[in-house]
């Protein structure tokens, strides 16, 4: 996995790379960590706004822009890093301050960008912590969707949401950076391309081993809370999950791995509760006997989304990303002495 990519801004100026035999210096600059991203020919716009469009692709298709040395083509990503040669002719002016970004603290900003575990030209994958809401709602203003700004590194387009996690639910989400990423990342979803693994602890133990639990869901008539579901064998839309018991502490606790076949909402935390081992902390869907009492955290939510994996969006390859949990999961796991295994 990849480790975070944490953003910072430097003033970079290259020195003289040398003359064109009449005395005029060629100069370079280095892109700095928030241009990176940025097409060359949008840099060009951001350093020298008096530099014109077509005098730019005249520079460009005579080789006298090059970055890193080679030539360069105006739709050309930047990195941070890279030198870019600047002709005679072309003001060496100061760098453009970062632009702001609208709408996000500084600390959410920063917030947002340590959850980073994967980034390249296509996606971005977070490690969600619990108690960070995705999207925002009646009384939440703080949600991811409202501090994505924050993870343009560069990229003209807003990065945008591609799937969700229940607020209290921690671990993978992918960001799309461009729209055709969205629409491929949508495209796998939808087409269940896409493989999901969740850790869950659950109080109780399955009556077997591994299994599937095969119950339609739909959403609870009459409840104040829209989102609350219930396993409706008349009006249900059909929900499967497959789940394998990873380990167990006797007959009171079980660390199950579970793979979601479909995308109901709360499915798995309805599943669990319906087979009769509520996802420990949930007092929604299992009551009070999903609170152990002599368990530190046992008011916390202890559903993981683990690991994913599917078509990368560009359409080269696979995806694959895994996301450490929480310390209070890594906390209960270790207090009832569950070992943990990706198989």
């Amino acid at each position: 996995m990849a480790k975070p990519q944490h953003v910072s801004s430097s003033d970079g100026t290259g020195g003289p790379l040398g003359g064109d035999g009449g005395g005029t210096v060629v100069r370079g600059r280095a892109v700095t960590a928030d241009e990176a991203g940025l097409r060359l020919d949008r840099w060009f716009h951001r350093h020298f706004p008096e530099l014109g469009h077509g005098a730019l692709q005249k520079l460009l298709r005579t080789g006298q822009v090059r970055i890193d040395g080679k030539r360069a083509e105006a739709s050309d990503r930047i990195e941070a890093g890279q030198t870019i040669r600047l002709p005679p002719g072309v003001t060496s002016a100061p760098p453009a301050r970062p632009r702001e970004i609208s709408g996000v603290s500084d600390r959410d900003a920063a917030e947002i960008r340590r959850l980073v575990i994967h980034r390249d030209d296509h996606v971005i994958v977070l490690n969600k912590p619990p108690g960070l809401a995705v999207q925002g709602g009646t009384g939440t203003e703080r949600h991811v969707d409202g501090m994505l700004e924050a993870l343009r590194f560069g990229f003209e387009e807003r990065p945008r949401l591609v799937h969700r996690l229940d607020k209290d639910t921690s671990g993978l989400l992918l960001i799309a950076r461009t729209g055709q990423a969205a629409r491929r990342l949508g495209e796998s979803f939808r087409d269940r391309e896409t493989e999901k693994l969740y850790w869950a602890i659950v109080v109780g133990v399955p009556p077997r081993p591994d299994g599937a639990i095969d119950l339609p869901l739909a959403k609870r008539p009459g409840a104040r809370d829209r989102e609350l579901m219930q396993v409706d064998h008349e009006a249900g839309q059909k929900a499967l999950t497959h789940f394998r018991i990873v380990d167990r502490a006797g007959k009171r606790a079980a660390l199950l791995a579970l793979w979601p076949r479909t995308g109901r909402t709360h499915q798995l935390r309805v599943h669990c509760a319906a087979i009769g081992c509520p996802i420990l902390g949930d007092g929604k869907y299992g009551g009070e006997e999903a609170l152990l009492a002599a368990v530190a955290d046992a008011r916390r939510l202890h559903l993981h989304a683990r690991r994913l994996v599917l078509p990368h969006p560009s359409g080269r390859g696979e995806l694959t990303a895994v996301a450490e949990p929480p310390p209070h999961f890594c906390r209960t796991v270790e207090a009832f002495g569950f070992s943990t295994s990706d198989d």
